[in-house]
């Protein structure tokens, strides 16, 4: 059994017990947070519409960090216009407990 999930903008198929990162969430490590459901799958059978609205996925806050550094570097050529800059996305890294339909 899985489900997608959406969370930061972004969609996720989960299951359970998987670990998985997603945009920063306002929550501490330790703490429980719920997922609205978009798509619920269980044994081939597709649940999805009206019969998920109260469907949710409960997960745990394992922790929150930052992703690598990516660096930005933008030129002209011939013009002497160089920008250097940097970016660490945050994340919060969560692993699902239930799946509730």
């Amino acid at each position: 059994m899985y489900a997608i999930v959406l969370t930061g903008g972004k969609q996720y198929k989960v299951e359970k017990d998987m670990i998985f990162k997603v945009e920063k969430l306002d929550a501490e490590a330790g703490s429980k947070v719920q997922l609205p459901v978009i798509m619920i799958s269980d044994e081939g059978n597709a649940i999805v519409g009206d019969a998920v609205k109260s469907a949710y996925v409960e997960a745990e806050v394992l922790g929150n960090g930052k992703e690598r550094k990516v660096i930005v570097y933008k030129y002209k050529a011939k013009k002497n216009e160089r920008r250097k800059q940097g970016h660490r996305q945050p994340y919060s890294t969560l692993k699902v407990c239930e799946i509730v339909k």
